[in-house]
């Protein structure tokens, strides 16, 4: 008989948060795979527990070669308990390749519901709610950073994304340009900790504030694209929607398709605010002189 594939979530912050089925999990399961065992018993330690299963490393650098392992395990009758670093197993974390796996050998997979920092992030923000989607973590280049971001420009739903502290300024510069400076966001940090702060305005007011240095655990909420119909957008707006989209690799004739097929606009009416905009950023020429 096939075992059981548990995912358990585990605090954010607080250790306090877990809750309370976790404890029962770590004691009674044959197999507890974590992200990283030396937190694992920190918190086994803070909660007061004993795991009495075989502990084994599951993160990024093994995960694939771990994966057949615990299969093979969860085949044989085990119970097998998932956990990672913070919050939920698969969240920008390890795990999916072992549900995944575990699904296809019709292998029961089972969930222990806990704190999440998507979640927490975006009920804090201020921002809507009813609809969102989860970005993860944006890449470091900066040309494949403006091209995700692109992909995502006319995005109604409210965005959340993960970023490490030295690259937040870097990114709320980048989202500034392509969302705008005005669109609003929310930057929650080291959320249910000590110093927990979540920083609400416009993006540009943001990248300002985060250029300055930022610390902890960081959550970006930010809230999706306004619906704008024909005649919404002003030349300067239409203009700088093709420049990030030719930033980010995109040739100008399919740029401006692009933002005109976005904003309902006729082609013509894009590229002749692309045309304006180009001359008047040449300088004028020189006057000749008279002969005297």
């Amino acid at each position: 008989m096939n075992g059981t594939l548990v995912l358990a979530g585990t605090p954010i912050g607080d250790v306090a948060d877990a809750p309370p089925r976790l404890a029962a999990e770590l004691e009674s399961a044959d197999i507890v795979a974590a992200e990283d065992t030396r937190r694992l018993r920190r918190l086994t330690q803070a909660l007061g527990v004993h795991t009495r299963g075989r502990v084994v490393s599951y993160f990024e650098g093994n995960e694939l070669a771990r994966t057949p392992e615990l299969v093979e395990a969860l085949a044989g009758g085990a119970r097998v308990l998932l956990v990672t670093d913070a919050g939920m197993p698969s969240v920008s974390d390890p795990g999916y390749r072992l549900v995944a796996a575990a699904v296809e050998k019709n292998i029961k997979v089972t969930a222990v519901p806990g704190p999440s920092a998507v979640l927490t992030a975006l009920a804090l923000s201020g921002l809507p709610v009813d609809r969102f989607c989860f970005e993860g973590f944006l890449p470091r280049k900066a040309g494949e950073r403006l091209g995700k971001l692109r992909e995502v420009e006319q995005e109604r739903r409210t965005l959340v994304y993960f970023e490490a502290p030295h690259r937040l300024d870097d990114t709320l510069a980048a989202m500034a340009e392509v969302f705008g400076a005005e669109r609003r966001a929310a930057v929650c940090r080291e959320l249910t900790k000590t110093y927990e702060e979540v920083k609400r305005g416009g993006l540009g007011e943001l990248a300002a504030w985060a250029a300055e240095g930022v610390r902890g655990e960081i959550t970006v909420v930010v809230e999706g694209a306004p619906e704008a119909g024909p005649g919404d957008l002003d030349a300067d707006e239409l203009v700088r929607r093709v420049r990030v989209r030719e930033e980010a690799g995109e040739r100008r004739k399919e740029a401006i398709a692009a933002v005109a097929a976005d904003a309902g606009l006729p082609k013509r009416e894009v590229f002749d605010a692309v045309v304006a905009a180009k001359n008047a950023d040449r300088p004028a020429p020189a006057k000749g002189k008279g002969l005297s």
